[in-house]
């Protein structure tokens, strides 16, 4: 069973970054690719960022431009920076490790950590 920890998550003012890490219970190197979603209050699961064994990135609409997905295979933890964060952005964010077959279908899911970017 692989399990995943998110950390990081908070609250922000607008314009503040936050850096959530990923910790899995597994070598990173083994799997495919490693993602982040997010859920907001009352809004379907989006795609964030994914990050391929090699180190290639992809963003979806929810991350592009402001936030940035890197890999560390040492310590088995993925990462997201966000930055320039805004109201829109609050929710809860979740890690999953899983592989691209044509699109990304992550497999395993952290239970999350909240983000709340609020004045």
């Amino acid at each position: 069973q692989v399990r995943l920890v998110e950390s990081g998550g908070g609250l922000v003012q607008p314009g503040g970054s936050l850096t959530l890490s990923c910790a899995a219970s597994i070598s990173i190197f083994s799997v495919d690719a490693m993602g982040w979603y997010r859920q907001a209050p009352g809004k379907q699961r989006e795609l964030v960022a994914t990050i391929t064994r090699d180190g290639r990135t992809n963003y979806a609409d929810a991350g592009k431009g402001r936030f940035t997905v890197s890999r560390d295979n040492a310590k088995n933890t993925v990462y997201l920076q966000m930055n320039s964060l805004k109201p829109e952005d609050t929710a809860v964010y979740y890690c999953n490790a899983g592989y691209y077959s044509g699109a990304y279908t992550p497999v395993y899911w952290g239970q999350g950590t909240q983000v709340t970017v609020s004045s």
